[in-house]
């Protein structure tokens, strides 16, 4: 009797084993043929006859209305009904957890929608930074708004993948070179393939890239509207420190020594020598600073793209942005793009060594010695970036 009985437990657990491989087979066959039916460039993905995504989800779709292969709580079910692994075990609440080489079809599954969860949660996290824009700019329409209607040279900044249909506002001191890469490889038909091999001279050459200022009303108005737009923002006095360091302390920046360096210590520097004013090439971040903050300088003309405000670049509060990405979490949120551009089998954020970045410890460092009066007001210049952005208040900082 007790053998028998051992068969028929033994002949059970077979039978639950087949038909949870049976359910993960079914499951497969799903996504098999979701994939035919929302084709990503698979083949020679830079080639020219099969750069565009004609016939494919937009960006925008994937963003605001992602792929649904099966509903998680369904295929939880069942899966721990027929899976005898997970019954005793427990379910993994991350891939990682997952066995290194699964035992069923079911597992692979799980690996896949647990992937589709995180990228829930990546969904979730960027409706947050919308969020947060749309609501600062409501609170502080008077600031945000002082320009009711933009005109074409407000968009220069906006550099436009047509095969794509997204558009990229590019920040200086945020990786916008990697970012002005990318861009040249995604429009440029099979020209490039690797980021990384194009100079980043090449990558600031206006002519590589098509902006949005390029287009008719009627053509940019468009691609506002069907088109995926993004930024990259980043800690604001952090991005200040990073763009003085290397605009005033690299000896090879003379354009910008000879056009900013000189003014600002003809303006800023009691008793400057000849040889300073001449060269422009010394000065120090307390002057750069008081030159920001200077009613003049701001009355003279704009600032230079290299520490003028991310609102006043890229015009948030009148251009809805649908994926606001953060320095801070620079590859993550690049990657995402791509993937949501349907690139992203094929093509990763360029990582490079971190060395040389400006870092917070720095930017403390730098506004050691600057006055709590400069402080605060540099603080109103860049407010609301800090606002927009979710960025609060740098402890270092002595606000009057």
């Amino acid at each position: 009797m007790k053998p028998a009985l051992l068969e028929v437990m033994r002949m059970n657990r077979i039978c639950r084993m087949v038909l949870a491989t049976c359910l993960g087979s079914f499951i497969l066959v799903i996504f098999y043929f979701q994939s035919m039916l929302h084709p990503v460039m698979r083949r020679n993905p830079f080639g020219v006859d099969i750069c565009c995504r004609k016939g494919s989800r937009s960006p925008l779709q994937e963003l605001y209305n992602p792929t649904q292969v099966f509903p998680v709580s369904h295929l939880h079910s069942l899966l721990e009904k027929w899976t005898p692994e997970f019954v005793h075990h427990g379910w993994p609440n991350q891939v990682n957890s997952l066995p290194r080489q699964p035992h069923c079809f079911g597992v692979l599954v799980w690996r896949g929608l647990i992937s589709q969860l995180e990228l829930s949660n990546t969904a979730v996290l960027h409706q947050m930074r919308r969020d947060q824009v749309t609501d600062t700019c409501r609170a502080n329409s008077a600031l945000s708004r002082k320009r009711r209607v933009l005109t074409p040279g407000d968009l220069k900044h906006l550099v436009v993948d047509e095969d794509h249909e997204l558009i990229y506002c590019y920040v200086p001191k945020v990786a916008c070179t990697n970012w002005k890469r990318l861009m040249m490889v995604l429009t440029g038909r099979g020209k490039y393939s690797d980021p990384m091999e194009i100079p980043a001279s090449e990558a600031h050459v206006a002519a590589n890239l098509k902006t949005l200022n390029q287009y008719s009303i009627p053509e940019i108005n468009h691609r506002l509207k069907s088109y995926m737009k993004f930024l990259f923002v980043r800690e604001p006095f952090e991005r200040l420190v990073s763009a003085y360091r290397n605009k005033f302390t690299q000896k090879y920046n003379t354009s910008f020594h000879k056009r900013y360096g000189t003014k600002i210590i003809r303006r800023q520097r009691k008793n400057a020598t000849q040889e300073a004013l001449r060269r422009g090439d010394d000065v120090r971040f307390e002057e750069f600073v008081a030159y920001l903050v200077d009613p003049h300088t701001q009355r003279e003309e704009p600032f230079n793209e290299h520490w003028q405000t991310v609102h006043s670049l890229c015009h948030p509060c009148h251009i809805h942005y649908d994926l606001v990405g953060k320095y801070e979490t620079l590859e993550d949120d690049s990657n995402y793009v791509l993937r949501l551009a349907g690139v992203g089998s094929y093509l990763k954020f360029p990582t490079y060594a971190k060395s040389t970045r400006t870092t917070d410890e720095m930017t403390t460092e730098f506004f050691q010695n600057i006055s709590s009066e400069h402080q605060t007001q540099l603080y109103e210049v860049y407010k609301l970036d800090f606002l927009m952005f979710n960025y609060s208040v740098p402890s270092y900082l002595k606000l009057e």
